[in-house]
C-alpha cells in the first residue's frame, strides 16, 4: 500500500510482459540469468536488475512461482498453479511432476495443528533419466 492508503497497482510494462512471456513459453524452470539472456534478445537495453525486480513483482502478484533452493539459488516457473517438481542433483534440471495434488494431506496437517493449511510444496530430488544413463 502507498502512503495514502491506496493499494499501489502495478501495470504491465513491456519488460514485465517479455519476462512473463519467456517464462510461460518454457518448461525448463530457468534462473534469472537465463531469463535475462533471453530478454536481451528482445529488449537489448534491459538490465539484470530490471529482470530481478520484475520477477519479484510477478511472484508477488501470483503470476509466477519462485522455486528457492538456497539463499542464493532460485529457479522460476511460469505456471503459478500449485504443482510438484523434481530436481536432478547431478545436472540441476528442474521438471514438473504430473501428480494429482494431495489435498487430503493438507486436510490432515490442518487437523494435526488445529489450524488452516493454505498451500504446500513438495519436491523430489535424485537423478534424471539422462544422468542415470551416463
Amino acid at each position: 500500500m502507498s502512503r495514502n492508503g491506496w493499494q499501489k497497482t502495478t501495470r504491465m510494462t513491456k519488460q514485465k510482459k517479455v519476462i512473463l512471456d519467456i517464462l510461460r513459453s518454457t518448461k525448463v524452470h530457468p534462473s534469472a540469468d537465463w531469463i535475462y539472456e533471453q530478454a536481451r534478445r528482445i529488449l537489448p537495453d534491459i538490465s539484470l536488475g530490471t529482470v530481478y525486480r520484475n520477477l519479484r513483482l510477478l511472484r508477488e502478484k501470483g503470476e509466477i512461482l519462485e522455486l528457492s533452493y538456497s539463499r542464493d539459488f532460485s529457479r522460476y516457473d511460469g505456471n503459478p498453479q500449485n504443482h510438484y517438481h523434481f530436481m536432478c542433483r547431478k545436472c540441476g534440471r528442474v521438471m514438473d511432476v504430473d501428480l494429482p495434488l494431495m489435498n487430503e494431506l493438507e486436510e490432515k496437517v490442518a487437523r494435526l495443528i488445529g489450524g488452516k493449511v493454505e498451500t504446500h510444496r513438495l519436491e523430489f530430488y535424485g537423478l534424471c533419466q539422462d544422468c542415470c544413463q551416463e
